[in-house]
């Protein structure tokens, strides 16, 4: 469907003629665009990138789309400098550091123990362990090195490094006994294994023990790999159906989006490795069949998928590897002669789980790459990244990202704007959800023509974002399409110009009914956060499925206390939005001075973000302004604050202030507008649309301490009852119409 059909009004014959149109338009476009490509391949290759820039510079002076390009591009310039993909300014015959500069650290009782095996090749040792030393890592750490008793004359240069537990065996062991001989031998809860061709990156060992503790069905999580050069060795290793295997992204550049999100892999390279030290003894180390070496650690992967534990990818973690400089690189020479033979072992080991679990080589790798097979895939849609401390629609969509993620889907966010933001992209990565930022304007369709196909559901969100994405995602997906509104825009709309007067809003209400009709009857599923909502659109468009699913959860909640000691009135909303600067400007002028008249010492104090000069200046009439505040900050206003107050005069949908004030038992004043969506909450808070009974209402909080613990202990009974992860979790899951997978067998 084009883009601007809903414009043309909900008649289907309309729709129809808007469809042929744009068929026709795109047919014309495909002929242009394979003129353009024959001409394109008569250029010279030296010449068509100048040529290519040439044209995108002119286009967009044209179209005056310059000044957004230019922002575009120094914003992720700024962000590829601050990323830490090219660390290694040295090749590998840089200096080699003195072994008596090098201080490892070497706790009594350590958590981590970082076991590094080695076969001669001093000088590289030094530089890994120089390295470890640099990184300063923040755990109780010891560091085990294994020679495999290599007779180099220089190893003694190893025994004057302070801190290194240096094991020199008898006898060669081979690379998999001598690193299960290290490990015997560690004291720590964590290993981390390195080859001692690695150097790894400061903050690498956190990020690896910090994901093994966060997620406690971890068995094992590896590193991303990269050359001397910066340039991608692996994040991840696939395994295929004939048991061979890629290093996924090798040779890429590693700060694209699709290897830089954690998520579940077949396997890890043991270059880099880390598990918990107890879980490795107690598979017995690397399987000796294996030995002396392939296919150790791929095996050791599905080993402890067999015992209910998962491999995870961590981007985090950066760490070079000089490949190869082990065991070499000729496959018909020394070490690595045994891994076409180790491969078969392999195969004759998990052949029932690799036809199960598996795909054939280079088939669907963007489910390979997440061992997702039999996962369905989600790609999800907002305006921009999730910014939960700053908009109430951010904690929605991030509640239900996480319900997805909680399910096993594999979770994919389109930023409509593209657009990286430093901190809230990183957030959803470290869920799991792989950010698709960056790109010019047709890198969604793109997207699309290479992976539509993957695609099994859509998560849709706003009326703009639909909008701007549905035609593309009827031309290049089968998906199931879901459209989450937040709310009734429309009717939002629509108050808004009876509130205000404003002609501008009443014609954007008349327009946007036109644009949700046709999104309601263009999609699968429409989710609203109330009841009420849902059935208006049944009740408008009854070809539509419609559903109320649960805005917002919380994991913990506020105690029932007693009243605190101020009389402060605590107003919290996103000033982006303009039901909440209407809404405070009129508490401001025709609510608070009634309360003053009976409370004298009431302040009034506001958090939020984005408060424009109209709120900012209510700080020289005696308010609080606190502006872009932490979450753990509001909620100590909210645990501060003696009442909580939501007088909004339009809006739609289930608001996030009123369910805050609900989880933390602050006793809440609000409008009809304010409780929408929320069956029952009559019960638990104060509803008032009149100055006179809103400022009754909030004096008597201040002024009643009964009343006050009354409504305390009443909210937060209602929140625990109503407002739980678990209940949003499973209502929204159920209204999408989205099942948690059955994973493969014995994946």
């Amino acid at each position: 469907m084009p883009q601007d059909a809903p414009l043309a009004g909900p008649a289907p014959e309309w729709e129809a003629a808007l469809w042929h149109l744009a068929v026709l338009r795109d047919t014309l476009l495909a002929a242009l665009l394979r003129r353009a490509r024959r001409v394109a391949a008569a250029i010279p290759a030296w010449a068509r990138m100048p040529l290519r820039r040439a044209g995108l510079l002119v286009w967009w002076s044209v179209t005056l789309q310059l000044p957004r390009r230019a922002a575009s591009f120094l914003a992720a310039r700024r962000a590829r400098a601050a990323a830490p993909t090219r660390p290694w300014h040295r090749g590998p015959t840089g200096p080699v550091p003195a072994p008596e500069r090098i201080a490892l650290p070497c706790a009594d009782a350590p958590v981590l123990s970082i076991v590094v095996t080695s076969f001669g090749r001093v000088d590289h040792t030094l530089r890994c362990l120089a390295a470890i030393a640099r990184a300063a890592i923040a755990l109780p750490t010891e560091v085990i090195l294994l020679d495999d008793a290599s007779g180099d004359p220089s190893l003694a240069r190893l025994a004057r490094v302070p801190g290194l537990r240096l094991i020199v065996p008898p006898r060669n062991l081979g690379y998999l006994r001598a690193c299960n001989e290290a490990a015997r031998q560690a004291r720590g809860e964590f290993l981390l294994l390195l080859n001692n061709d690695t150097e790894i990156a400061p903050g690498a060992a956190e990020a690896m023990i910090g994901l093994l503790r966060a997620r406690p069905d971890a068995g094992a999580v590896g590193a991303k790999l990269v050359f001397p050069d910066g340039r991608l060795q692996e994040a991840g290793g696939i395994v295929w159906r004939d048991g061979s295997g890629w290093n996924y992204g090798r040779g890429d550049d590693p700060s694209r989006p699709e290897y830089n999100y954690v998520r579940e892999v077949d396997y890890c390279s043991a270059a880099a490795l880390a598990l918990p030290r107890a879980l490795f003894a107690e598979l017995g180390g690397f399987d000796a069949r294996f030995a002396p070496a392939y296919y150790e650690d791929t095996d050791l992967a599905f080993r402890l998928r067999a015992a209910g534990r998962k491999v995870l990818y961590q981007p985090r973690a950066v760490v070079m590897h000089l490949e190869g400089l082990s065991h070499g690189t000729d496959p018909g020479a020394g070490i690595k002669s045994f891994q076409e033979a180790n491969r078969a072992t392999f195969v004759r080991r998990w052949d029932q789980v690799l036809a199960a679990a598996h795909y054939p080589s280079g088939e669907s790798v963007l489910r390979a790459r997440e061992h997702a097979r039999g996962r369905p895939v989600v790609l999800a849609i907002d305006h921009y990244v999730p910014q939960p401390d700053r908009d109430a629609g951010s904690c929605n969509i991030l509640n239900y990202l996480d319900a997805m993620c909680a399910a096993g889907l594999v979770v994919k966010f389109w930023p409509q704007d593209r657009g990286y933001r430093r901190g809230y992209t990183e957030a959803l990565q470290d869920r799991g959800i792989e950010v698709l930022h960056g790109g010019d304007a047709g890198a969604f369709e793109a997207f699309l023509a290479a992976h539509g196909g993957e695609i099994d559901h859509v998560l849709l969100s706003r009326p703009d974002v639909a909008l701007a994405t549905l035609g593309a995602l009827k031309r290049h997906t089968a998906a199931r399409l879901v459209y989450y509104g937040h709310d009734l825009h429309f009717r939002r709309l629509r108050l808004q110009a009876q509130v205000t007067g404003d002609l501008q809003a009443a014609r954007q209400a008349a327009r946007t009914e036109r644009i949700e009709r046709w999104i309601w009857r263009s999609v699968d599923r429409v989710l609203y956060p109330s009841a009420e909502e849902a059935i208006t659109v049944a009740g408008m468009e009854p070809s539509a499925s419609a559903a109320a699913v649960p805005a917002f959860g919380f994991a913990d909640f506020g105690a029932p206390r007693p009243p605190p000691a101020g009389t402060d009135i605590l107003f919290v909303g996103g000033f982006a939005h303009p039901p909440n600067e209407t809404a405070l400007l009129w508490f401001a002028a025709e609510i608070l001075p009634l309360v003053r008249a009976r409370v004298p010492g009431a302040r009034l104090v506001v958090a939020g973000s984005n408060p424009g000069p109209r709120v900012r200046a209510l700080a020289g009439q005696g308010a609080a302004i606190h502006a872009d505040i932490a979450p753990a900050a509001l909620r100590a206003l909210y645990q501060s604050a003696r009442v909580a107050v939501a007088p909004l005069r339009y809006g739609a949908g289930v608001k996030l202030k009123t369910a805050e004030a609900l989880r933390e038992g602050t006793p809440l004043v609000t409008t009809a507008i304010g409780a929408q969506g929320l069956a029952g909450i009559e019960r638990a808070v104060a509803i008032a649309d009149d100055p006179a009974g809103f400022a009754a209402a909030v004096a008597a909080l201040l002024t009643d301490d009964a009343l006050w613990a009354g409504r305390c202990a009443g909210q937060i009974g209602y929140a625990r009852e109503r407002l739980t992860i678990a209940r949003l979790h499973a209502g929204f899951l159920e209204g999408a119409g989205l099942r948690a997978p059955a994973r493969a067998a014995a994946a």
